[in-house]
């Protein structure tokens, strides 16, 4: 008798016809493979925050994770090819999983918003956009910005200049105004308070103010943060963490940080914000994605509150910037 093992052959199995069916060991496999494949993209979905920031692998995580949705497409025709219940079980767990992350912040605040207050004075509006240094279109994306009729115009990513040339343009209908740094703000209602934010970085990329409105003082925080390079998120993270930790001093009980963050919603940066201030959906739903303006693929501009009720949010484009702009009302 020999004990040397032989190669083993699938056993073919007669089907009631006569007809021999052999097990078909590449769908198998493809099927495994596909349920592999979906576990490990629910496991990015939920846990994308846990992944180390090692050589910007984290940020681009952060930042794209959204889009990460799309993975299902090609996870469905594998499954498609294998032919295995147990793949299509398997694809619809990513897909549960990003309903369940991303549905919620999707759905228009059309849908369900509170109508905006007619009485004066009990209504805000701000605008926000980084105007691009480089474009040399702050003047022309402050008077798009103003035709909105919007109450508060916020600014950043200007030049030494631009505050002046800014101020000129919106001085009849924005008689207050701050400005330090990258950073510029305009107002229809007295801005009292105004001074720069440090934020860590040693040179001026944020402001701090009180608008004095009808229904009482709301404090405001402009912020131009540091750029995000994979690799290189130090000085953003500093920023957004030190804004982080000067909200909790804010005597105020309304509150908007509005600006630049150059972080996405989903970045682990923005948990410290995110904790205390919100961000409303979109109008018209969707992400509200701001950069780059041809084709935005990410909404790194952001305006978050508290103490208000929002019932409008939407972006437009303003000047030649590489940024949208945004554009909030929200009832005092």
């Amino acid at each position: 008798m020999s004990f040397l093992s032989t190669p083993t052959r699938p056993v073919p199995v007669s089907t009631p016809e006569g007809h021999a069916v052999v097990p078909r060991r590449g769908s198998s496999t493809l099927g495994i493979t596909t349920v592999i494949l979906a576990l490990l993209l629910v496991g990015l979905l939920l846990f994308h925050t846990a992944v180390p920031d090692i050589a910007g692998v984290g940020l681009v995580l952060d930042t794209a994770i959204p889009w990460f949705g799309l993975l299902v497409l090609p996870l469905g025709v594998l499954a498609l090819i294998s032919r295995r219940r147990r793949a299509w079980l398997a694809v619809l767990a990513p897909i549960a999983a990003w309903a369940l992350l991303f549905g919620p912040s999707i759905v228009p605040l059309s849908w369900g918003a509170v109508p905006p207050s007619t009485a004066e004075g009990t209504s805000l509006t701000v605008a926000s956009q980084n105007i691009e240094a480089t474009s040399g279109t702050g003047a022309q994306s402050a008077t798009a910005l103003a035709a909105t009729g919007a109450d508060v115009i916020a600014l950043e990513e200007m030049t030494s200049t631009d505050f002046d040339t800014i101020s000129a343009t919106l001085a009849s209908a924005y008689p207050y105004s701050y400005g330090v740094g990258t950073v510029g703000l305009w107002s229809k209602y007295p801005v009292l308070n105004a001074q720069p934010l440090n934020l860590g970085l040693g040179w001026n990329r944020a402001l701090a103010a009180d608008l004095q409105t009808p229904q009482g003082l709301v404090s405001i925080y402009v912020i131009h943060a540091a750029s995000a390079r994979p690799g290189d998120v130090s000085a953003r993270d500093s920023m957004l963490s030190a804004l982080a930790t000067t909200l909790p001093r804010d005597e105020n009980n309304r509150v908007i940080a509005v600006g630049d963050f150059n972080a996405a919603s989903t970045d682990r940066a923005m948990a410290g914000i995110e904790s205390q201030l919100t961000e409303s959906n979109q109008s018209e739903g969707m992400f509200g994605s701001t950069w780059p303006t041809p084709l935005p693929l990410t909404r790194l501009d952001h305006l978050l509150q508290r103490g208000m009720t929002v019932t409008s949010n939407t972006t437009l484009r303003a000047g030649d910037s590489d940024h949208r702009a945004i554009l909030t009302s929200m009832n005092l």
